[in-house]
């Protein structure tokens, strides 16, 4: 339907009623009532709330509350309304405690009165029988301390009622204020102006918010550009304070150093001149020791003449005593040698006797006739003879057992080999067939695969150049004829910058050249929603403006709903609707959402 002004209002689900149909107000709240719906329980509010278009809302006469972002607020969850109803019920319970307080206290003071008349009396009666005079001694005792605690309940009772009579005070001025502040929100709600103005404004004011944006964005990074600069300044200036102190710290260690280099010069030329006489005695006792040496040296002389005759004859006679244990160590040897040549030989002829009766059941004289051998010829070589008794052992060896089953395992053999062979042609059938389908399956994936690439590549450098403002990109086919076999590689020309991989630029480069990629292949296929999660944490500030730029125009283009995630304060400023989670209270979370179109009319109306 059609709404105050012109203004086109959304009708609600069917099965809710709206409440501008029992509600009156102002003119500027018809609008908001007619988008208001009373539902019959909780039920049917849960069942419609996923109908509800943006601003509307279902509501139950007990109080309960469905709005069309999700949000839900049970009857029995408390609200400010309800917690001035509530102070107002307690209001009414403390008039009518104050009440009986009151009659509680007249009839307090009637009973001290009785009992002060009573107190008198017994001292009347004290003064009269003195032979009485402990028990009314207690009498007036007990008395006295029944008048202290009622007493005290009165002073009790009395500070009761001033603090309900300050509280009552308190609770009349909230009531005050709350009247007035509900006929002010009344009165400002009276004077809203028109919206179709305000929407004029809200944009116009969006295209300078966009500038200012621009503006603020470009001062930000020439303050940072300063910032960097102060701070390297300064950081040059400590390492120059710190140099300069290494520099007087050496000037003190090489004056040190050279205190140092005078008395050790002063030493030195001390011990050179204690020195300088010792060559004169170091001659003398030369001259002297030289003396002794040449008859050491001619003594010496003559006992190696002596030494070497006699090395000489005990060379000789140790070369006779070795030649001598050689030839007895020699023949020894020899012996050894032949005595186990021969034992060898006899164990050799007993085991040849052995295979001899083994083999051919004759003794070892026999053999040469059993091999039909002549004895009075000369025998053969005996490596012929060894190679054709291995071969016909191999022979014998070869033909095995004789088995009695070889023509049933043979008939089975023939069976299998004939089942084999069938089997074999199936599966050429099947493994040809196979191949067939491959072969179609590798072509139309083929084809499938290169319209896919070619509208991805054609998406991915129409978004390139939007979120970098210009350059070129596109998307190539590697390492392989067959795309289906092929590596794929990513080439980017941001503005100013030659073409090269993707893997050669920036990280700020890259994370924009990956998001124009996500985008490319996004719009080749879209899908209602779009969750995207801190894609916006590795950029600046000014191509964070150009991701919400381009995240606007797709959401103009297609029927996406974008859900960002971000921390990013410039994103938050450019979305529609802002979602978040609070903790009022320590344990207790709440959603809370924020239209900021509405909020910026609100606040230009305020």
């Amino acid at each position: 339907g059609m709404g105050l002004g012109g203004v086109h209002v959304l009708s609600l689900p069917a099965g809710a009623d709206p409440l501008s149909a029992v509600v009156r107000g102002p003119a500027a709240l018809d609008r908001r009532l007619s988008q208001i719906g009373v539902v019959a329980d909780v039920a049917s509010g849960a069942r419609l709330q996923g109908a509800l278009r943006p601003g509307q809302r279902l509501v139950t006469r007990q109080g309960d509350l469905w709005r069309w972002d999700g949000f839900t607020a049970r009857a029995e969850a408390p609200t400010a309304a309800a917690q001035r109803m509530a102070q107002r019920n307690r209001l009414a319970e403390l008039r009518s405690d104050l009440e009986g307080v009151e009659r509680e206290t007249a009839r307090a003071a009637a009973d001290h009165g009785t009992l002060e008349s009573a107190v008198e009396q017994a001292v009347q009666a004290e003064r009269a029988a003195r032979e009485s005079e402990a028990t009314a001694f207690d009498a007036v005792t007990a008395a006295r301390q029944a008048h202290g605690a009622l007493a005290q309940k009165a002073n009790a009772v009395a500070s009761r009622m001033a603090a309900l009579d300050e509280s009552l005070e308190r609770l009349r001025g909230d009531e005050g204020e709350t009247e007035g502040a509900f006929s002010q929100v009344r009165q400002e709600q009276a004077e809203l102006p028109d919206l179709n103005l305000q929407h004029q404004r809200a944009d116009e004011l969006r295209e300078e918010l966009a500038a200012a944006r621009d503006h603020l964005v470009e001062r930000q990074g020439r303050l940072d550009q300063l910032k960097r600069e102060a701070q390297a300044r300064a950081q040059r200036l400590g390492d120059i304070a710190t140099e300069h102190q290494s520099w007087l710290r050496r000037g003190e260690e090489a004056k040190a150093h050279l205190a140092e280099l005078e008395e050790r010069r002063g030493a030195t030329e001390a011990e050179i001149e204690t020195l300088a006489a010792v060559p004169l005695a170091l001659t003398e006792r030369r001259d002297s020791l030289a003396t002794l040496i040449e008859e050491a040296e001619s003594r010496r002389r003559s006992a190696a003449d002596a030494l070497a005759a006699g090395e000489t004859r005990l060379s000789e006679a140790d070369k006779a005593l070795k030649a001598e244990e050689a030839r007895l160590t020699n023949a020894r040897e020899n012996r050894i040698r032949c005595e186990g040549a021969v034992s060898q030989g006899r164990q050799s002829l007993d085991t040849v006797i052995e295979k001899v009766r083994e083999k051919l059941a004759c003794e070892l004289d026999q053999a040469l006739a059993v091999a039909d051998v002549d004895p009075d010829k000369e025998l053969p070589p005996r490596e012929d003879v060894e190679v054709k008794l291995a071969r016909m052992i191999r022979e014998r060896e070869n033909l095995g057992a004789v088995n009695l089953r070889a023509e049933v395992e043979a008939r089975e053999l023939d069976e299998q080999i004939v089942g084999m062979q069938s089997e074999r042609s199936d599966l050429i059938a099947a493994i040809s067939r196979l191949r067939q389908g491959i072969g179609s399956l590798n072509r139309e994936g083929r084809e499938r695969l290169l319209a896919a690439f070619e509208t991805v590549n054609t998406h991915f450098s129409e978004l390139f150049v939007r979120l970098f403002g210009g350059g070129r990109a596109h998307l190539k086919l590697t390492e392989s004829d067959d795309p289906l076999n092929a590596g794929l590689e990513i080439m980017a020309s941001p503005p100013g910058k030659r073409l090269q991989v993707m893997s050669l630029l920036s990280g700020g480069e890259q994370a924009l050249t990956a998001l124009a990629l996500l985008f490319g292949v996004f719009l080749t296929n879209p899908a209602p929603i779009c969750v995207l999660d801190e894609v916006d944490a590795p950029l600046d500030d000014a191509n964070v403006d150009r991701f919400c730029a381009l995240v606007d125009e797709l959401t103009k283009v297609t029927d996406t709903r974008f859900l960002v995630i971000t921390h990013h304060r410039m994103t938050m400023a450019r979305v529609d609707r802002l979602f978040g989670v609070t903790m009022a209270e320590r344990g207790i979370s709440q959603l809370v959402s924020v239209d900021l179109q509405n909020a910026e009319s609100l606040r230009e109306s305020a």
